[in-house]
């Protein structure tokens, strides 16, 4: 299957081909997987709430390329050192990947990929390196979990498909925002609403589960019972397995970057945001009052918000702790 062409005109970022010496990274935390698989660093999404625009400082403020050009960071970049125009490209990650899931002692996990940049952001339709990334995946049959904001995933559709018959796989999507025009200011680089949940009801056709990420969920923009009452609606007529909802969380450059934003888009909000945000984190009240909203919501769509069920049902069957009969009970009462 082939994803929509886009049609809009957008500024290209600069793509920067590097090496990778190690392709999967220990997570920590309450995820359903403890491996995480990036292939970029830096995403052209441009999200305005990104948490991981500081993660370019960690880089060298020179690099040169494959045409040995030099390339420096300038404060042309909106307080998030060229993250959002300046793309790094592990052009060797497949190869690596392979290497690390045939190592006697690994222990088969599941592998999150593109958890922190957008694995189907603009670069992939330059560099291509998800059908080799899921060709490594299906020869070691590894379970995975993908999330994006794109519909070029479609374009490795078959893939995906293929790897569905043979252990878990879960396509997520971020969405935050039924409103386009307003998916085209804090989202600009990233598909439309619309278009992402379309890419996710295609994915029912194969054996993948498919969920809903509405996070974060930005005050006094996303927040209002109307617009998540579209997304759960949605959400549920396409059936997805789970949504998770989260609200923003604010911090160090994620903080400016985002407040300068909305001085910039909606200088009224200005103030109100930073009172909220006092700290980095949300005002307790805010959030007092926001899921007491939210809940009765969720369950009115008869939406679950256990990211781990499908997991952990799908790990217990194929590890054979988990017969055929169990699996079908525990996807009929638990999801």
């Amino acid at each position: 299957m082939e994803p929509e062409t886009e049609t809009e005109t957008k500024k290209q970022a600069r793509y920067l081909p590097i090496q990778c010496k190690t392709a999967l990274h220990s997570v920590n935390g309450g995820f359903p997987y403890k491996k995480d698989l990036n292939i970029y660093r830096g995403c052209e999404n441009g999200c305005k709430y990104c948490f991981a625009i500081y993660s370019h400082k960690y880089m060298k403020d020179k690099t040169v390329d494959e045409t040995n050009i030099e390339i420096e960071n300038t404060d042309e970049q909106n307080n998030s050192d060229g993250y959002y125009d300046q793309i790094y490209v592990k052009t060797n990650i497949a190869e690596q990947l392979d290497k690390e899931l045939s190592r006697s002692n690994r222990k088969k996990e599941v592998i999150n990929i593109g958890g922190v940049c957008d694995s189907y952001q603009r670069a992939e339709a330059e560099y291509e390196l998800m059908p080799d990334i899921l060709r490594v995946v299906l020869k070691h049959k590894n379970p995975i979990i993908i999330s994006t904001k794109s519909d070029l995933i479609l374009r490795d559709f078959d893939l995906i498909d293929e790897l569905s018959k043979h252990t878990f796989v879960n396509i997520a999507a971020t969405i935050t925002t039924t409103d386009e025009n307003l998916v085209s200011k804090i989202e600009p680089g990233a598909v439309s609403t619309k278009r992402r949940f379309e890419m996710l009801e295609k994915f029912k056709k194969t054996d993948a589960t498919i969920g809903v990420h509405t996070m974060p969920v930005l005050p006094f923009l996303t927040d209002s019972t109307e617009n998540l009452s579209a997304i759960f609606g949605k959400t549920k007529e396409i059936g997805a397995e789970y949504i998770i909802v989260q609200t923003l969380y604010l911090r160090s450059q994620t903080k400016k970057t985002y407040l300068d934003f909305i001085q910039n888009e909606f200088p009224e909000l200005y103030e109100p945001m930073k009172l909220l945000y006092k700290t980095g984190s949300l005002d307790k009240e805010y959030k007092r009052k926001f899921y007491s909203m939210l809940n009765p919501l969720l369950k009115k769509y008869e939406l679950s918000t256990d990211y781990m069920k499908p997991v952990k049902v799908a790990m217990e069957k194929e590890n054979g702790n988990l017969n055929e009969k169990e699996m079908k009970q525990k996807a009929l009462f638990d999801f």
